[in-house]
């Protein structure tokens, strides 16, 4: 099971692979949204903002968040740590229901293209 610190080194890796994109991946990582991570295992979810092409975790809370963020991902850490290194792919995880995303339809149309 992933700890606590390898999940928030996950998020930090996605964030600077976000950020380093390019063309129409570009374009769907330039959204200005809150964001959570909800790690089921753990019981804790990483709270913070997609903004500037980066994902900035500004807190972990122990359980679900009380206010829903825009974008919404919740996985087991293991999952979470398995996607960052491309050892789980994306597609797959989220039609068997090891990964759930949940956003409204316009920011799903513009996150597809991370996919």
């Amino acid at each position: 099971m992933a700890t606590i610190e390898e999940c928030r080194a996950a998020l930090e890796k996605l964030s600077d692979t976000m950020q380093h994109a390019e063309g129409d991946v570009a374009a769907a990582t330039a959204l200005d949204r809150s964001v959570s991570c909800r790690i089921t295992d753990l019981d804790i979810t990483f709270v913070g903002r997609m903004t500037g092409g980066r994902i900035v975790v500004q807190d972990r809370i122990q359980g679900a968040p009380k206010e829903k963020a825009q974008i919404r991902l919740t996985m087991k850490g293991d999952d979470l740590v398995s996607l960052v290194n491309g050892e789980l792919n994306f597609a797959k995880a989220w039609g068997s229901g090891r990964v759930k995303l949940e956003a409204g339809l316009k920011d799903l149309f513009q996150l597809r293209k991370l996919l």
